[in-house]
Parts: C-alpha cells; structure tokens; sequence
C-alpha cells in the first residue's frame, strides 16, 4: 500500500507551533495549493513533528513557498452529539522553495528539511 501525497504552494499563515503532552514540538500550518486551470486553489492542513516543526516555524511565515511531501492522515471526533471527519496531511518531508533575499548568497540550494522518526 502507498500513502504519499507532495504538494507545492504558499503558507497562508504563519506556522502555529505548540508542544504535546510529552514535549514533543507540533506544527501546522495551512497550504494553498493552485489547481491545474489556476483559477481555483485548495487549502491543505499540514501538520509537522518534532524537529521539523521548530524548523518549520522559525524559518517558514504567512506566504512562504515550499514543497511538501506528506501522508494522508483521517480522523473523527464527537462534538454535539455529531461526528466529524478530519483530514489531515502529515509532512515527511518539507523543502523551503523561496529565494534568499538580495543581502544574502545568491547561489544556495533550498533548504530540505526531513523527519523520519515520527512520533507514531
């Protein structure tokens, strides 16, 4: 079976960084990712672990653009007596795709950052 899912887009916000029961650093932050005719786009929840998720919300703001490598993660909850469904897209992988600014190195790379050992 195979679950990935990559995605290139903007941040529509800036990453939202907390810390779970056990310490360990949660991000998430929101993608919009244009469609193929350009005129419609779709948002994404994306939600990173540990490491990945400092990098992310120190280095990542409100209309960064980056790559996304993810799996697709589904959920429910009760509220109200109804059940809600949740989607949501946990990276794996994210490339921060911006150009530095004119002050910094015009030759470097975009930055990659990875986590493979997530917390499930």
């Amino acid at each position: 079976m195979l679950n990935k899912c990559i995605f290139i887009g903007r941040l529509t916000r800036d990453p939202e960084l907390r810390h779970g029961g056990t310490g360990i650093a949660i991000a998430t932050f929101t993608l919009a990712v244009n469609r193929f005719n350009n005129q419609e786009a779709d948002f994404l929840p994306i939600k990173l672990f540990k490491k990945q998720a400092e990098n992310a919300a120190n280095y990542l703001k409100k209309g960064s653009l980056c790559a996304v490598e993810a799996r697709v993660q589904t959920g429910s909850y009760e509220k109200d007596g109804k059940k809600q469904f949740t989607t949501d897209f946990v990276a794996n992988q994210v490339v921060f795709l911006d150009q530095k600014s004119s002050n910094d190195s015009k030759n470097e790379q975009p930055v990659e950052i990875s986590d493979d050992d997530l917390p499930f």
